[in-house]
């Protein structure tokens, strides 16, 4: 059976070796982060911190900071869990083996939650100023709750049966919020609750909200899964919890997990939003300060010996990974039932997890034809972009599985595979005027930019290369050309200038001379643009990471001898990434030398941390 609450699993972890408890004084203002992203790397254990500077509540970090610790937090279950899958793709297989399925009833049973009068979560009221105040990054604007599961229900069909649990940031205090009266809910334009939100206002009524923290583990997972609809996180909680979760259900309040460590009750504002941010995000830059909903707070429960659950996100990998590869090990295999013909899909977390899908489809049409071409690779890549949270990616790289391409989670392999490919004169798709990540920064404006797909199918074109060629020579301004990958150079560009959804005329300057110097050999068939070239060619993760999340396709994709037919646009030659930064890109993120300078001392031997990473 799994967990109840939060204090069955820190006691187990404890007890098993897996959760370090730090009685020394840490202040969650900067320090508690910097610790938990270095345990995190370190591969080391979950982080109890016991006296927070200025706070009574113990806080809990890195408890999700391997995989084999969160498989291990859901051991009891994940069995029945793929079993419950593989009915979902195969419900045959029940009948064939009726015993072996016998298990998934009680496992079904636990999907319907269970209604309660009274819980632990309303055993105390606080108020907000209360609550630990983790801020994270140095520009950061406020505290902010990092690991909030925030409830909402239909206006128009009230209950758990239409509820979102999401896990959408929100800002404590900090830019021009009420004291201990406002919070700021940071939700994107994709989310379950933004329906709810014009539900609401369509219907005229109070659109209430509350937000969750901590609870059995499984609750957190929950509010990240992209599950399907109709299928109400509170449901998967119970599954992957194993347990119908217990709710308390007060007249006229929405209900609330009865072991939930904490809980923030209040109704959006439907007159005003506010300032919120900066924060430190997980593409590894700032999100800025935009308007967004703010929560009026009416409640402030918290349970006896209440734990308080916090992560740190910035450039991955970072605790979110694990959050990923869980995801994806739970419903990979689902895929093709929503995306018929699709093999696979990898968000590549080093790229920021939305800038950059990879895909294996199908390219079943005119099977008799003599040249194998992208065709219902494009149905498919469409498909894939409508879908969910696949719709924010900014790339999306796809090919048949008739070609026998490399597993998709082999980044470097499959990148090579596409570029052995690629013809990019016809295979380059844009979608020039849509939306992209809210939190990316690299588009048109807030929501606003462009997206491509690279799809090929056939016979490889071109071997790469894997050294500079002999005698390369770059234009003025231009300078140390570094391998990043087979058919891969980055080169180091001047200072971008370029505004924004703009065409840069010294990238057009720069094609121009590489057409009039004979072009780079067809074995180099990309050439990125970069600040530092050193840097980007170093790691396979420095390349995904400055590429992908500093370039917006339409207006950063440039080419050797390019043409526009009909309004598609291709090149003859090499294939050119302006990722530069730009001066409307937000700042990446940086520690603060003396938060590093005391965390170090602390790390050092005979101090509270040495041995932690």
């Amino acid at each position: 059976m799994g967990y109840r609450n939060l204090q069955e699993c820190v006691a187990d972890l404890e007890q098993r070796g897996m959760l370090k408890r730090i009685d020394t004084s840490v202040d969650p203002n900067l320090e508690m982060g910097c610790i938990q992203r270095r345990v995190y790397e370190a591969g080391g254990p979950a982080l109890l911190f016991t006296n927070p500077a200025g706070c009574s509540f113990p806080m809990l970090g890195n408890l999700f900071g391997t995989l084999e610790r969160t498989r291990f937090l859901f051991r009891d279950t994940l069995g029945r869990i793929e079993k419950l899958v593989s009915l979902k793709i195969n419900p045959a297989a029940a009948l064939g083996d009726p015993f072996a399925y016998a298990a998934t009833l009680p496992a079904a049973l636990s999907l319907l939650p269970r209604k309660v009068a009274d819980g632990p979560v309303l055993r105390n009221r606080t108020t907000l100023d209360k609550l630990p105040r983790l801020k994270s990054w140095p520009l950061d604007g406020g505290p902010f709750i990092t690991l909030p599961q925030v409830y909402s229900e239909s206006a128009a069909a009230p209950g758990f049966r239409h509820s979102n649990l999401g896990m959408y940031r929100v800002q404590l205090a900090g830019n021009r919020y009420e004291a201990n009266r406002e919070v700021g809910v940071h939700y994107q334009i994709h989310r379950g609750i933004g329906v709810h939100h014009s539900e609401a206002i369509e219907k005229g009524v109070p659109f209430r909200v509350s937000i969750f923290v901590g609870g059995p583990p499984s609750l957190t997972v929950a509010a990240v899964m992209p599950l399907p609809e109709g299928l109400p996180e509170l449901s998967f909680a119970g599954l992957l919890g194993g347990h119908r979760l217990p709710m308390v259900c007060r007249p006229g309040r929405l209900p609330m997990p009865a072991e939930a460590d904490f809980c923030i009750t209040g109704t959006i504002d439907p007159h005003k939003t506010l300032p919120e941010g900066p924060f430190g995000d997980h593409l590894g830059y700032y999100s800025l300060a935009h308007d967004f909903p703010v929560l009026r707070v009416e409640e402030v429960f918290h349970r006896d010996g209440a734990i308080w659950p916090f992560t740190t996100v910035g450039r991955p990998p970072q605790e979110d990974t694990s959050f990923g590869t869980f995801i994806h090990e739970l419903t990979g295999e689902l895929i093709p039932t929503v995306l018929p013909g699709i093999r696979g899909v990898h968000a590549v977390d080093a790229a920021g997890v939305h800038p950059l899908l990879l895909a294996i489809g199908s390219e079943r049409y005119v099977p008799y034809a003599e040249r194998r071409e992208p065709m219902e690779l494009l149905t498919q890549a469409s498909a894939i972009l409508g879908q969910g949270q696949l719709s924010l990616a900014k790339y999306l790289f796809i090919a048949p599985h008739e070609d026998g391409p490399p597993d998709i989670h082999h980044v470097d392999e499959f990148l090579r595979f596409v570029l052995e490919r690629a013809d990019w004169r016809t295979d380059l798709h844009f979608q020039t005027a849509t939306t992209i990540d809210t939190l990316d920064y690299s588009g048109s404006a807030l929501n606003k930019g462009s997206k491509l797909v690279v799809a090929v199918a056939g016979p490889r074109r071109r071997s790469l290369v894997t050294e500079l060629p002999p005698g390369l020579r770059l234009p003025d301004g231009f300078s140390a050309p570094r391998i990043c990958l087979p058919g891969v150079v980055a080169v180091a560009g001047p200072p971008s200038t370029s505004g924004r959804n703009a065409a840069d005329p010294v990238m057009e300057s720069f094609c121009r001379a590489l057409e009039d110097g004979g072009g780079l050999p067809a074995g180099l068939p990309l050439l990125v643009v970069v600040d530092d070239s050193d840097f980007t060619s170093r790691t396979l993760n420095n390349f995904l990471w400055t590429v992908f999340t500093r370039s917006n396709p339409a207006p950063d994709i440039y080419g050797v001898d390019s043409f526009t037919h009909c309004k598609h646009w291709g090149c003859r030659g090499t294939l050119v990434i302006d990722a530069r930064v730009k001066p409307h890109h937000a700042p990446p993120l940086e520690e603060d030398p003396s938060v590093v300078a005391r965390v170090e001392a602390l790390a050092a031997p005979g101090g509270p941390l040495h041995g932690l990473y």
